[in-house]
């Protein structure tokens, strides 16, 4: 008498969860805000340069993105007539922090040190988040992620080349508090949902940026200038509000796509993606100022790609791992006896 073997059904391929989707387009839309964050700051220069305040360019930045972006609030509050009074807090806070404070306490850095300096020390961001994950849970972080964080910061080293680069105490002080804002971004980001819209939350955050720095102005704390002049962009001249105007729908994409991404990807790979921001910077000063990059600056880009990489590969294994496994038609389920 001959046995036959049980048949045995092959596997079926499993499809791509809308969790994995979810986090490649998150990816994508970090990389999107970070390209429209990085504009701002080669076409808003020239006007820093030939007169405009920083008040003045920060106000109608924020106030343009807020304004391209307030349709999205006004609809969350027609849909939620308590929105502003559950969530006046948070957009609040993001106006405050991530929005104005960032501004105003990297701009104050630049004055009392290059701007390098303080550009490497806000883009300590990523890791200060990954330490505080780390403080917060008691759980050391993965060698894929410490891995990361260090080739990351080390690329950026490179990128903003600091290697002659003086520092001064409080300029140091003020360009951590615009890293801590940063954090605050990304944290902040993560929160929203159903109830408090990422677009809601971006208009209403730049809305309350333009209101503060308009305060600030109106009082005379912040200097508030100006003058009527022009600016040449790709061949093309510009009146100053026209330039503003472009940088303030670069910002909105930015916020927007921002606080977009930060939920599907979470605030410490998003926070890393940001990093890219630096490049773009770097691409667009090489277009719009024919500034070019050395070639050290190219190697520095790589190692944030590779940091970057490395950091979305933990994300990514996490995820695999902490994904449950459904079991084929006849098969016992896992924990079940």
């Amino acid at each position: 008498m001959t046995h036959t073997a049980p048949l045995t059904l092959p596997r079926p391929v499993p499809a791509a969860s809308p969790q994995r989707s979810s986090a490649t387009s998150g990816l994508v839309i970090a990389v999107v805000s970070a390209l429209a964050f990085s504009v701002s700051g080669p076409v808003a220069k020239p006007l820093l340069e030939q007169g405009w305040s920083l008040a003045a360019v920060l106000f109608i930045r924020m106030g343009v993105a807020g304004l391209v972006l307030a349709p999205a609030l006004v609809r969350t509050m027609r849909r939620h007539r308590g929105f502003l009074r559950t969530h006046w807090l948070s957009l609040t806070a993001f106006g405050l922090i991530p929005v104005a404070g960032c501004q105003l306490f990297y701009f104050s850095a630049m004055q009392r040190m290059p701007v390098a300096v303080a550009l490497l020390i806000q883009y300590l961001a990523p890791v200060m988040l990954v330490l505080f994950v780390w403080f917060r849970t008691r759980r050391t972080p993965s060698k894929a992620v410490l891995a990361g964080s260090v080739v990351a910061i080390g690329g950026l080293v490179l990128v903003v080349d600091v290697t002659s680069a003086s520092a001064d105490a409080l300029g140091v002080f003020f360009a951590l508090l615009a890293a801590v804002c940063v954090c605050f971004y990304f944290v902040l980001s993560e929160k929203t949902g159903p109830d408090l819209p990422p677009l809601a939350l971006a208009s209403g955050g730049l809305l309350v940026g333009a209101a503060t720095i308009g305060a600030l102005a109106l009082v005379g704390i912040l200097p508030f200038t100006a003058p009527a002049i022009t600016v040449d962009i790709v061949g093309m001249t510009l009146p100053a509000l026209g330039a503003l105007t472009l940088v303030g729908l670069c910002t909105a994409v930015g916020y927007a796509f921002g606080v977009m991404a930060v939920p599907r990807i979470g605030s410490r790979v998003a926070s890393f993606v940001g990093l890219s921001e630096v490049l773009f910077a770097l691409m667009f000063a090489w277009i719009l100022l024919a500034e070019t990059p050395a070639p050290v600056q190219f190697a520095g880009g790589a190692l944030i790609l590779v940091g970057v990489i490395l950091v979305r590969l933990d994300a990514r294994l996490a995820d695999e791992v902490s994904a449950p496994v459904e079991p084929l038609p006849g098969e016992v389920g896992p924990g079940i006896r």
